[in-house]
Parts: C-alpha cells; sequence; structure tokens
C-alpha cells in the first residue's frame, strides 16, 4: 500500500488497516448445561493492561467468531447473557493467530441471585408509585434518574427513609426544590421499596438476529471523572470529550486505544464558577472544587471545539492544532435573571453558536468571529416536577430553515427561535420529559421522552408527530430515553436508554428496534456521535463513576454491521 493511498484513508479505517494484519480471531460455540445454544450472549475480550475490550454477540446457534482488532496476549475472555452465570477464562491469542474456545454456561437458581443480575429499570419499577400525583412513574423518572441510575447496586442498599431524606435533599437543591412534604414522602416510598429482598419480575431479553451481527469496542478512561459528551472530529478522526466533573478534555485515539487529557485552565475563576462568585447555593461538594466544568461540546467551522462551561458560565474554546485552551467566551447575564449553567451546544450554517442556559430559562447565541453573545429569555413557564426551573436542555438546527429548536425537559414544551430576529414561539411536547432532539437530513425532529420512554418524530411546519414507544422487556417497567441522533448516512435513529445497560437503534423506513445489550453493568451512556465508517460512539459514565461495574467510565463504540 503505497503512502498516498494511505493518507486518503479515513483515520477509522486506517486503524482496521493498521491492526487487521496483526489480528487473532477466537471462535467458539456457547452451550447452556444441557447442550442448547445460547444466543445473543455477548463475548468479550479484555486486554487488562490497557483496558480495551472488544465484544461480539452468539449467533441464532450459539456460534461466536470474534476478530480482534486492538488485542492479543493474555486476554481475559467473559461470555454474559441474562439468567445465566458469567463464563470467564485467561485466553491467550497471539497475532494472526486462530482459536477455538467453547463455553457451557451455568442456570442462575437463586432469586437473589437473578435479581442482583437485573438492570436498575427493574429495581426502580417496584416503588409504589401512585398515578396522578407528583409521585407518579413519570415525575419519578423525569425528577430522580435525569442524572443517575436509581435501582443499581450503588444505589438500591437497604437505608431507613431518614437516610433516604439526606440524600433526596441534596438532589432536590441541586435542580432547585425546597419541598419538605415532597422530599418526604419520596424517601418513605424509596425506603419501603429498597427493602434488600429480591425482586420477581423477571424481563424477557429476546433474540435479535440484527444486533448480533454487531460488534462493540470498549476505551477505558482511566482518569476520567464524569465524561459528558463525546464528539467524533471531522478533521482528525479522533474523539473529543467533555470532562465536566474532571474540568478537562480528553482526546481518545481509537486506532491506539489511547488518550490525552488536557485540563481547562483554571485561572482567574472563582472554584466553584459563577455560583461561588454569586453566593448561589451550591451544586453539590463535586462542584464546590471546579472552576469550569466542560460538559457538551461542538467542533466549529474553523476546527476548534467549543466547550458549554457549566459552573464558570463560559464557552470554552480548544484548539487541537496547538492542544491547548484558548480565550473562552463569557456569557452575559439575560434581562430576568443571571445567566446559568450553558448546556447543549450547535454551530448553524453561519457559523455562531447556539446553546441552551439549563438552570436560567434561557438559549444563548455566539458569533465567535465577533465575539458577541446574544441571552435570549424565555416565555415563563411553570416546572412540573421537582426542579425550581423548566431546564432547557437539547438543541439544535432546523437543515431546512435554519430555525432553532429546543426542549424544555420540565416544562414538556418544545420551542423554535427565528435566528435572525430572536423571536421566540414554544408548541405542546408530542412527549413526557422531552430531553435531547435531533433533526434527520429531510428536517424531521426526532426528540425523547424521558418520562415515558418513547421518541417522537416532529414535523416542524405543522408540529405533526408520531410516537415510537421505546421496546419494553417486562410489562409497565418503561424505559427512560435520554438522548438520540441521527445516523447521517442511513438516517436510523440511535438511542441511549439509561436504566437498561442498552443502546437502541431505530429504522424509521421499517419502524424497527434493533437493541443492543452492552457489556457492563451500571451503564449509563450519553450523546451519541459517529465515526465516518458508520460506528456509532458514546461515553459510559455512571454518576458516580463507583456505579459502573469496574468503576472506570469508559468510550463505548458500536459498529452495527
Amino acid at each position: 500500500m503505497t503512502d498516498r493511498l494511505l493518507c486518503s484513508l479515513p483515520l477509522a479505517l486506517l486503524a482496521i488497516v493498521a491492526t487487521g494484519a496483526a489480528a487473532g480471531t477466537l471462535t467458539g460455540t456457547v452451550q447452556s448445561e444441557s447442550g442448547e445454544p445460547v444466543a445473543g450472549a455477548l463475548v468479550t475480550l479484555t486486554d487488562p493492561a490497557s483496558g480495551i475490550g472488544e465484544s461480539v454477540y452468539t449467533g441464532a446457534a450459539g456460534r461466536y467468531s470474534l476478530r480482534t482488532r486492538y488485542v492479543s496476549g493474555t486476554l481475559k475472555l467473559r461470555v454474559r447473557q441474562p439468567y445465566f452465570r458469567d463464563a470467564q477464562a485467561d485466553v491467550e491469542l497471539g497475532p494472526r493467530q486462530r482459536r477455538r474456545h467453547d463455553v457451557h454456561m451455568v442456570a442462575m437458581t437463586s432469586p437473589a441471585e437473578i435479581s442482583d443480575s437485573l438492570p436498575a429499570a427493574y429495581h426502580f419499577g417496584r416503588i409504589a408509585f401512585r398515578e396522578g400525583t407528583p409521585f407518579a412513574r413519570d415525575h419519578f423518572q423525569r425528577d430522580c434518574l435525569t442524572c443517575h441510575q436509581v435501582g443499581n447496586e450503588l444505589t438500591r442498599i437497604v437505608r431507613d427513609a431518614a437516610a433516604w431524606e439526606n440524600t433526596i435533599e441534596r438532589m432536590h437543591r441541586y435542580l432547585g426544590n425546597f419541598d419538605g412534604g415532597l422530599r418526604s414522602e419520596r424517601s418513605r416510598l424509596l425506603a419501603a421499596a429498597f427493602d434488600g429482598s429480591p425482586i420477581n419480575v423477571r424481563p424477557a431479553f429476546p433474540f435479535d438476529p440484527l444486533a448480533a451481527r454487531a460488534r462493540i469496542t470498549q476505551y477505558r478512561l482511566d482518569t476520567a471523572v464524569l465524561p459528558h459528551d463525546a464528539e467524533i472530529s471531522a478533521t482528525d478522526g479522533l474523539v473529543y470529550i467533555a470532562d465536566q466533573f474532571g474540568d478537562q478534555l480528553i482526546v481518545t485515539d481509537r486506532a491506539t486505544g489511547k488518550s490525552r487529557y488536557f485540563p481547562a485552565p483554571a485561572e482567574g475563576r472563582y472554584r466553584g464558577g459563577k455560583y461561588a462568585r454569586l453566593g448561589l447555593p451550591s451544586l453539590g461538594a463535586a462542584a464546590e472544587a471546579l472552576f469550569r466544568g466542560p460538559h457538551s461540546l461542538a467542533q466549529g467551522p474553523d476546527g476548534r471545539w467549543y466547550t458549554t462551561d457549566t459552573f464558570a458560565t463560559e464557552i470554552g474554546v480548544f484548539n487541537p492544532r496547538s492542544w491547548r485552551w484558548e480565550q473562552s467566551y463569557e456569557i452575559p447575564d439575560g434581562q430576568r435573571l443571571p445567566s446559568l449553567y450553558p448546556h447543549t451546544i450547535r454551530f448553524d450554517r453561519q457559523g455562531r453558536i447556539w446553546f441552551t442556559l439549563a438552570f436560567s430559562e434561557q438559549v444563548g447565541r455566539l458569533d465567535p468571529v465577533s465575539r458577541k453573545v446574544d441571552v435570549i429569555d424565555l416565555p415563563p413557564r411553570q416546572s412540573l416536577g421537582v426542579a425550581g426551573g423548566t431546564v432547557p436542555y437539547g438543541i439544535d438546527v432546523d437543515p431546512q430553515d435554519g430555525s432553532i429548536w429546543y426542549a424544555r425537559l420540565w416544562a414538556d414544551r418544545i420551542g423554535r427561535i427565528d435566528p435572525e430576529t430572536l423571536a421566540v414561539t414554544e408548541f405542546d411536547s408530542p412527549v413526557k420529559g422531552p430531553r435531547r432532539l435531533r433533526f434527520d437530513r429531510h428536517g424531521t425532529l426526532w426528540l425523547t421522552g424521558y418520562s415515558d420512554g418513547v421518541i417522537a418524530a416532529v414535523q416542524t411546519p405543522g408540529i405533526e408527530s408520531r410516537v415510537y414507544p421505546l421496546p419494553e422487556f417486562a410489562p409497565g417497567y418503561r424505559p427512560a430515553a435520554y438522548a438520540l441522533a441521527v445516523d447521517p448516512k442511513t438516517s436510523q435513529v440511535w438511542v441511549n436508554e439509561t436504566m437498561t445497560d442498552r443502546l437502541y437503534r431505530f429504522d424509521p423506513r421499517r419502524e424497527r428496534w434493533t437493541v443492543y445489550p452492552l457489556p457492563l453493568r451500571g451503564t449509563y451512556t450519553r450523546e451519541i456521535s459517529f465515526t465516518a465508517d458508520g460506528e456509532a460512539c458514546t461515553s459510559n459514565n455512571p454518576f458516580q463513576v463507583t456505579a459502573l461495574e469496574g468503576s472506570v467510565a469508559e468510550l463505548i463504540c458500536i459498529d452495527p454491521q
């Protein structure tokens, strides 16, 4: 292969070219104790040194073939399937070596063992929800699952109502709510639900031959604290990750699995950010130690990365050519409220930056050339849940007319901003808990409904919509759809769900869901982006990271083919 040809290849493909010649292949069959094939089992090889893991699924006959791209040597093999105990072994797999390793899986028998293996959604579902009240499932889901799981191994430990009340007070105060009665009743319900006894629900996870085609790669982020949004660079193919509670940017090279860490400069800023500077209530002990808190990021036409620095209330700038942070943009206050907590960020066709301000009922616009920042106060709305405000959350740009659309998570509203006049028009959301939203190339607006586990396709001229429920593996146990992204090549919609340890893909043409079980229990993924060769990538970062199996955050990429 000539140097000229190598230079013309996308970087994501260069990784395969570079490692494919040295790849090893592990094949085998996974069976139950009785000799029946185990279809859809997740077969993972992990290099303990690098932390890179590669996974495939078994087919209908229980067979698998894992041709490694990145790992070789002494590897950890783990085979996982619901209702079976993990099968584990050490495997030697050298470059260009082909080995066979058959696996016999042992079924779980103890109710406690089965209960402990099930995702957080099924433990959360045992709460005695009361529909039509603040203690309904949809309110609980929006209020209590927005930042982390409830029902995983870390959060379902047995404690009395008084201990729960301390935790809930901290969570409620984070969102600006000080309702003692609401806090006390929620504490009682949670204490009664998580009493240490095993749950009885048995969700059914059917085998899907489309999912069985996929492979997953995991990249360990050793010193990350809370890696939030991850985006693929259009210029160098690297993955750029905003580590909010690490006050840093992480750059991961998928070709090597190695990550570099770039702390955001703190000079001239308050510890605790703008909240400390204004004497506002703290966002928690972890936030009090931070200066900036980069949350979301987008690459501009100039190749630089722009971040929403949540605690500093700034737009940060990182230059990948110099590998340095540059002068940031301070966000001015609005007419009614001080600007707080810039959240999701997008670029429009004119190279302007648009972003939501989650804790101050605003949307911002920044022209990086003139450095002019406009803050748009949104119409007053009543919060429908625990939050003190409505929390403007996702934002995107309509590719047809350039208008700006946003979601207000705690108001069940979506809105449109005229990009030139800045006039705001709002509409009732077709889903409860509208969270993140994205347009496809045809101008359809796709929106997640976090409270009721659905997505919606919205035709914005008339706000006509069609709602699609996510798959439900046990009746009444609704998923929690966090964010979505539209594959620019296939127009298929990828949805990350925060309570079932799975990633979801929706084919609008066939109206068909494909569900991908993920390797680790306690998985909580964020924004999804796509590589040049069609992989869907997202960070895996429950808060706190100790809730994730292995207690180390990671980047996950799924190749659906």
